[in-house]
């Protein structure tokens, strides 16, 4: 890092001060290291009434500080005593649009425990979860947005317009998600089978009988992340591959959802789907999924219900789009479903553009 001066403090004055949506205490000051420009006026936003130092040398973080840094980043050497690690990522009802292509997020997660993807330790998610405590009333909230999420057709990124038929007379269809094998949630959440071809090679021989549907990474669609190990001989381990399908679409017409770490087994959960879990996500372990690996840890039986209370409504916070104002997870979905509405299945000329520029930048990885 260079020794240039600490860029001046952003000082957020809306209501809210000092504690995140999920409970994490954070003081009256942070200290943030290796946010990009764009990224630090979304954080400005997502802590309102905290005082944010973004910091190029760790020397300007005293003892006994709180360090914000972005999802696995690992921290910087040489930070002295007692600093307190929080984590910033991408929440689970972000946008209408791919996080690659830098469309701004709707919800993000500050973790002071670890980070949801991050199976080698606990989690403040895992800790929710396991802890209990959901009372009828955040259940019942729980369960009608879930529902609602069901009903208007809602994913993470909301891409995807074609459509996709089940064929005639198959008797069980299985929906194997493709992910950026590069990903974090990849190296920290799956120890065993990590390839995305692996893993549906997995499938096709515990279930040779079924018709195996295979959907690659929209950011491997877009040419933003670069495709997994051996993905080209994807055909020869399934019966189809499906692209501009958005996961709502598809999700109705499968019996069944195989994944290593993906969030689309999540998605899958809220619809009812029976999932296999590969990997250790932070749905998996807790009684809802069949699961291929052990999660001592998550000890604890949980509902569908507390699943959604915990990872949608006490984990998250999010940011009205409109507003620019922390909301609830209603509003966001309320206004994800406008702008999904509004947008246009064909990308803009300037988002095409954009998306050249960022693979001169930073390189398909």
């Amino acid at each position: 890092m260079s020794g240039q001066a600490a860029a001046p403090a952003a000082t957020i004055t809306s209501a809210g001060a000092g504690r995140d949506e999920n409970g994490c205490r954070l003081p009256q000051q942070v200290f943030a290291s290796g946010f990009s420009f764009r990224k630090r006026a979304i954080l400005r936003r997502f802590l309102p009434g905290t005082v944010v130092r973004f910091i190029d040398h760790v020397r300007r973080i005293p003892a006994g500080a709180t360090l914000l840094l972005w999802g696995s980043a690992p921290p910087p050497e040489g930070l002295a005593d007692g600093v307190r690690i929080v984590r910033v990522e991408d929440g689970f009802l972000r946008s209408v649009g791919l996080g690659a292509d830098l469309i701004h997020p709707a919800s993000w997660v500050i973790d002071a425990s670890g980070i949801y993807y991050d199976a080698t330790r606990p989690s403040d998610l895992e800790q929710l979860l396991q802890a209990g405590g959901f009372d009828a009333p955040l259940l019942v909230r729980a369960a009608l947005l879930r529902q609602r999420i069901i009903d208007s057709g809602l994913t993470k990124y909301n891409t995807g317009s074609g459509g996709w038929t089940r064929p005639a007379g198959t008797q069980q269809v299985i929906l194997v998600p493709g992910q950026v094998e590069s990903d974090a949630s990849i190296r920290y959440g799956a120890p065993a089978e990590n390839t995305n071809m692996g893993l549906l090679r997995a499938v096709r021989a515990a279930a040779p009988a079924a018709y195996v549907v295979y959907k690659p990474h929209p950011d491997v669609l877009a040419g933003l992340r670069a495709a997994g190990r051996g993905e080209g001989d994807a055909a020869r381990w399934c019966d189809a591959m499906v692209s501009d399908v958005s996961m709502a679409t598809l999700l109705p017409m499968v019996d069944a959802v195989h994944v290593l770490t993906s969030l689309a087994g999540f998605e899958a959960l809220l619809r009812g789907k029976p999932v296999t879990c590969h990997g250790l996500p932070f749905y998996a372990g807790w009684g809802l999924t069949t699961d291929m690996l052990p999660a001592p840890r998550r000890s604890r039986r949980v509902s569908l219900d507390e699943l959604v209370a915990a990872t949608l409504i006490r984990y998250p916070a999010y940011v009205s789009r409109a507003t620019g104002l922390r909301t609830t997870p209603e509003t966001v979905l309320d206004e994800l479903i406008a702008l999904r509405a509004r947008s246009s299945s064909r990308l803009p000329l300037w988002r095409r553009m954009l998306r050249q520029v960022l693979r001169l930048v930073d390189g398909v990885r």
